[in-house]
């Protein structure tokens, strides 16, 4: 909670840090990787720096977190902590790296206001930072030891035994782990951050969602290939995964992490996904087949067509070996499918064309657009904000509230 004493400052100042906050970041992340080069080597996806989406992220959740301490003081933003914790967890961060960027984040707040930093606004900044840094470092620790690990082991190598095409910009990666360390399974709807050496030497971390359940033995996620837009680069991680990793290499993995999970205690359960966003709901489906779940299911996919739905035929597949499940599908061109599903819709994902569940729970996967939408035309339609859960990845990670 902020002091009596921060908060009249951090009212008077949350207009014009946020109105400046896109150059704070801009030269705080210049600054911190002149000091600290060696972050660029592990940590940071270097791809996201190219595109400004790492400073966007931090912009946004520094403002979000501010934002919440004086509008709704009763309220933590818990789940954007929670949806950064994990994400910080499965890239094995240490307490003692928010110093580091305290340091720099506040020397690039002086560096752009300049004189409008008084003492008394820069000590009030500082304790925001630290209530948020303090808050991730305790559930990042809660994290590690529930899991029975520390930051710098929660890797591990695992070798590629199969690598299946989907479609042309998919591909599946199925692992088997190499030693003889217990795997604790992971929860439907999680991810795990690959980490791989680049050409020029540098380890670059990426997340994926496992798109398979866990047996003790294997893990499977799929990567879609990064085209760069605009002038932008391809995306490095997914164009060496892709095009250079094969059968017999080895892969590092973090261990399994992710707040957005099955709760599979009895209510019927909706998925709404868009492209590669059918990748954590082929990881429930996966869950609800091998526990041989009676449950409702209504799965919910948009894409272009019939041939660019990742996960196809594993994902029918699921549907059709469960008991009481339906399919629909709505496609940009050509709205029909080779799949015995339930229904194919021509255009944008529309949830009113279907008939859905009663008390159902909601899970949304796909662009921020995509959630937005399907996320209001669900609330307008009675269906409770809290029975929606949304899996939000990059730049909009820190956009966990989608009001």
């Amino acid at each position: 909670m902020l002091s009596d004493k921060s908060r009249p400052v951090i009212v008077a100042t949350l207009p014009v840090v946020a109105e400046h906050i896109g150059e704070i970041a801009k030269r705080f992340y210049t600054h911190l990787f002149g000091e600290h080069p060696e972050l660029l080597d592990g940590v940071f996806n270097r791809g996201n720096q190219v595109h400004g989406h790492q400073q966007q992220a931090l912009a946004g959740s520094v403002a979000s977190f501010a934002t919440t301490l004086v509008e709704t003081p009763e309220r933590v933003p818990e789940q954007l902590l929670r949806r950064i914790a994990h994400k910080h967890a499965s890239l094995g961060i240490r307490p003692d790296q928010y110093g580091v960027v305290h340091d720099n984040l506040m020397w690039a707040i002086v560096d752009v206001l300049g004189d409008a930093v008084t003492p008394e606004v820069a000590a009030a900044w500082d304790e925001v930072y630290w209530l948020m840094a303090n808050a991730l470092i305790n559930q990042e620790r809660g994290l590690y030891s529930a899991r029975g690990v520390r930051p710098e082991t929660v890797w591990r190598d695992w070798q590629v035994i199969r690598k299946v095409r989907e479609t042309a910009d998919v591909v599946t990666f199925v692992v088997k782990r190499t030693d003889d360390r217990l795997v604790k399974t992971s929860l439907p709807g999680q991810y795990v951050t690959v980490r791989m050496r680049m050409p020029d030497g540098k380890l670059q971390p990426r997340q994926y969602s496992l798109t398979r359940a866990d047996d003790g033995e294997h893990r499977q996620f799929s990567v879609k290939r990064v085209r760069g837009e605009g002038g932008d680069p391809d995306g490095e991680m997914s164009a060496l995964l892709l095009d250079s990793v094969e059968v017999g290499d080895t892969l590092t993995l973090s261990l399994p992490y992710g707040d957005v999970v099955l709760d599979d205690a009895g209510r019927p359960v909706v998925f709404a996904s868009a492209g590669i966003g059918i990748a954590p709901m082929a990881g429930m489906l996966s869950h609800l087949v091998a526990a041989e779940s009676g449950l409702p299911v209504t799965l919910l996919h948009a894409d272009v067509d019939d041939a660019s739905f990742p996960l196809r035929r594993q994902v029918v597949g699921d549907v059709l070996a469960l008991k009481n499940a339906r399919m629909y599908l709505w496609f940009e061109k050509d709205a029909q499918s080779h799949e015995p599903v339930d229904g194919v819709f021509h255009g944008l994902m529309d949830p009113t064309a279907v008939d859905l569940p009663a008390d159902a729970l909601y899970y949304l996967c796909g662009p921020l657009p995509f959630m937005q939408a399907v996320r209001s035309s669900l609330i307008d339609r009675g269906v409770a904000p809290h029975d929606i859960q949304y899996e939000v990845f990059g730049p909009d990670l820190w956009q966990a509230d989608l009001d």
